[in-house]
């Protein structure tokens, strides 16, 4: 039994494609999406299709949540701005009809036939923990609450590794379409039970990064998608983080100056290099 985790395409159908293409030469027998198919870079429809017409066992991401909430009672009120231009962008992609399937998606995916083995796109308890090599035992409790199996399997982090807590394995899976370790290829892991117990095989394969790029052109997603889009790009194409260090520097920039906009701070940001 090789058990393949697939988490954190993000839209990017160039690196879903290379993976799979890769997946039977790996001997994998059984292969799980572990959420966030959609949003990031412009082809998340074209991502979502091809995973259902695999019929994989397929888990909700927080990004999955943003384009189903996005213009529900549960919709925060930043989601309307700017910043979260690239989700509208993926919202227009898909019907009602799909949006609503989305929000049925489970949170984690237990099999019988893979004892002491659970998946998630973040942990057991919500779509969004964080799990890195410092995270508190304390933290990791609570995360993993009521849960008994020995071995983890996550992604959401968008790196590859393997965080020990009290016994057990939490497996990062690294990210297909977003990897964020300054390594551009698709990223995912294997596993093996071996005399009972799960062996994690991290793998990341090189992709057609420049085809990736060229789609936020040619699909028009770096016009409706505004600044956003352009750091998704740059992830891409970098993977490195580009995102968040902007959003922190927004959010300076705009206690500095009262009165300015996103595109203002964007401005300031793409002076000092982005």
């Amino acid at each position: 039994m090789r058990v393949a985790v697939l988490s954190d395409i993000h839209g990017n159908l160039p690196a879903l494609e290379a993976v799979l293409d890769a997946l039977p030469r790996l001997g994998v027998t059984q292969t799980v999406i572990a959420g966030d198919v959609v949003n990031g870079s412009p082809d998340s429809r074209a991502c979502w299709d091809l995973v259902h017409s695999l019929r994989l066992p397929l888990l909700r991401g927080n990004h999955e949540r943003y384009v189903f909430d996005l213009h529900s009672e549960r919709a925060k009120p930043e989601w309307a701005t700017l910043q979260f231009a690239p989700v509208h962008f993926t919202y227009k992609q898909f019907d009602d009809a799909i949006r609503m399937e989305m929000a049925r998606l489970p949170i984690l995916h237990r099999d019988p036939e893979l004892p002491g083995l659970l998946v998630v796109h973040a942990s057991p308890r919500n779509d969004h923990d964080l799990v890195f090599p410092y995270t508190r035992e304390s933290d990791l409790d609570a995360m993993f609450s009521g849960a008994t199996e020995r071995t983890f399997v996550r992604g959401h982090n968008h790196y590859a590794g393997i965080t020990l807590w009290r016994g057990r394995h939490i497996v990062n899976a690294g990210s297909v379409g977003l990897p964020l370790d300054g390594s551009p290829k698709a990223q995912f892991v294997i596993l093996e039970l071996k005399a009972g117990t799960w062996r994690a095989e991290h793998h990341a394969i090189a992709y057609d990064v420049a085809r990736a790029v060229r789609r936020f052109e040619e699909t028009g997603y770096l016009d409706e998608g505004g600044p956003l889009a352009h750091l998704y790009m740059k992830e891409v194409e970098t993977a490195s983080f580009r995102v968040v260090p902007f959003l922190k520097f927004q959010t300076a920039y705009l206690a500095r100056q009262p009165g300015a906009t996103l595109l203002d701070a964007w401005a300031a940001y793409r002076q000092i290099g982005y």
